[in-house]
């Protein structure tokens, strides 16, 4: 498949649209029909766009309308990336028809509840679905397969992140798609067993998961916001509660500060750690209802 030319001079985009036909919906955002699916480019009214899916809508694209889709399958950058999602779709539908999956139900006890629905990928590896969760089994002799490191000793592994452990021990049972989103989900889920399979060590910014270990091992010591709210008696100030190491025990300490908003709201992605040099411990009216302070 050839890469996508994207025309800056007039925002539209020229790509290879194999098995992907697009068009502007009756409502005037990109649609693209892929099979018995249709994707919309949908505007959230704040200036940022959502995919949407749907299913067997049989009317011309351009007819479409926005309540016609029921499905929200998470934020989308712009246009170009639309295009770009839809045609990666349409090599994933492609690539799944090729395969041997059998859907069929069987009776089966999982960690999740009783199973409704069972795909078979191959021999001894089985995914699960229930009324509330999922997950894949390996077979004992698949599960030996699988790297000590993140093998599950009954061989289930839940759908949010560990199948990615199962879709990266049988690559070839997976599509591209699903070999990218797996590749993702171990990298920021389970570094170690990441690094281990690529051969190179994961940078500061590049896993979720072992950047927030390591904010965890630097911040172990400090107190960190497990709480926020606007203060009532101090314009312009968050007033927030904080533990030590942000740990939520019930028998840690709490203490609260007042943080100006526009510093807090600067906060990292795992959590606002106090600076008691310049936030000074504040025992004032509350702004938090039912709050009381506990000491270790």
């Amino acid at each position: 498949m050839n890469g996508p030319s994207i025309t800056a001079a007039t925002g539209s985009v020229s790509m290879p649209t194999d098995g992907v036909v697009f068009e502007i919906s009756a409502d005037g955002f990109p649609v693209a029909r892929i099979g018995d699916i249709v994707l919309g480019l949908v505007s959230n009214g704040s200036g940022d766009f959502f995919l949407a899916s749907a299913w067997r809508i049989t009317k011309p694209l351009a007819e479409v309308r926005r309540h016609h889709f029921y499905r929200h399958d998470g934020r989308v950058k712009d246009e170009a990336t639309f295009h770009l999602r839809a045609i990666e779709t349409a090599e994933h539908m492609r690539e799944l028809a090729a395969f041997s999956r059998i859907q069929t139900r069987m009776s089966a006890s999982t960690p999740w509840g009783g199973s409704q629905l069972a795909t078979i990928y191959a021999e001894g590896i089985v995914s699960h679905s229930t009324s509330g969760h999922g997950g894949f089994h390996l077979f004992p002799d698949r599960n030996l397969q699988v790297d000590a490191s993140v093998r599950s000793a009954g061989g289930w592994y839940e759908e949010d992140c560990e199948w990615a452990i199962v879709a990266l021990t049988f690559p070839e049972l997976f599509t591209g798609y699903e070999r990218r989103c797996a590749n993702e989900a171990a990298r920021n889920t389970f570094p170690g067993y990441w690094e281990k399979l690529r051969g190179s060590q994961l940078r500061p910014g590049e896993s979720w998961s072992k950047d927030r270990a390591e904010f965890d091992r630097t911040h172990a010591d400090d107190w960190i916001v497990i709480s926020a709210i606007t203060s009532a008696q101090h314009s312009g100030m968050t007033e927030v509660v904080a533990t030590r190491g942000g740990g939520r025990e019930f028998q840690r300490e709490e203490r609260r500060f007042l943080v100006p908003h526009e510093e807090y709201g600067r906060r990292g992605r795992f959590g606002f750690v106090i600076d008691l040099a310049r936030h000074a411990v504040y025992d004032g009216p509350l702004s938090f209802v039912g709050w009381s302070a506990r000491a270790a």
